[in-house]
């Protein structure tokens, strides 16, 4: 599995890859918006920098884009092998994966909800990922209450 473009196309692309208000996350806050849902986004003040934060709530979402952050691990990892710079890929994938996981745990004992999506999910089952996100603030409420 070569590289099919040059190396200035190749450099060109990833430059041009967001790391910040990506379409997935866009789309994902518009629809919170709509639901009446008030919340940070990329906010700092939490380990991780979450994609959106429900302050109010203490969720923490993220939106992962699943090149980067190593969706089906298992079959990316032996393609990734076979290709152009595999070495670096890997290991920086291999990083991703388990940096997701330290978050997830420092969220946790910090007393936040994580929810992670996956960028496909969140643009073909859009009304599904806000599902999600409710059923954590029921949850929340819920507790609360008690």
């Amino acid at each position: 599995m070569t590289d099919v473009l040059t190396v200035e196309q190749r450099r060109k692309n990833m430059q041009h890859i967001r790391s910040k208000d990506t379409k997935i996350e866009v789309l994902l806050r518009k629809a919170l918006w709509q639901k009446g849902y008030r919340y940070r986004k990329n906010y700092k003040a939490l380990p991780g920098t979450p994609d959106i934060a429900l302050t109010k709530y203490k969720i923490a979402i993220f939106c992962d884009g699943e090149f980067f952050h190593g969706k089906d691990w298992e079959v990316l990892k032996p393609k990734l092998e076979k290709s152009n710079n595999s070495e670096f890929w890997i290991k920086k994938i291999s990083r991703n994966r388990e940096r997701d996981i330290e978050i997830n745990q420092k969220l946790f004992f910090m007393g936040w909800t994580v929810i992670r999506f996956w960028g496909s999910y969140i643009k073909k089952n859009i009304d599904e990922c806000i599902k999600v996100i409710d059923e954590a603030v029921f949850e929340l409420k819920c507790e609360t209450n008690d």
